[in-house]
């Protein structure tokens, strides 16, 4: 899975806009992008939900996302959002 990041200063992103720009860099080159898994830090809330398990101290929202084809993390504003695409 290729990591990339984003960083944005100046400005309080929200779950809908940083989901918005990742949206934006897994769409490109491609046809189509899914998202597969998220993160938002801030509200301790992740995709899918019902993932407890924890593999070598990664979470299980990541783990799902790299075992279902995800081919981009995209980590906005030090893992603040975390999107994982196909």
């Amino acid at each position: 899975m290729k990591p990339m990041s984003i960083v944005v200063e100046g400005y309080c992103l929200d779950f809908e806009q940083a989901k918005a720009l990742a949206e934006i860099i897994a769409l490109k080159g491609h046809d189509f992008a899914t998202l597969i898994s998220w993160n938002d830090r801030e509200r301790n809330v992740h995709s899918p939900q019902c993932l407890q398990c924890e593999i070598k101290g990664a979470p299980g929202w990541e783990v799902y996302g790299k075992n279902h084809e995800g081919r981009l993390r995209i980590s906005v504003n030090d893992d603040a959002f975390v999107f994982i695409y196909s």
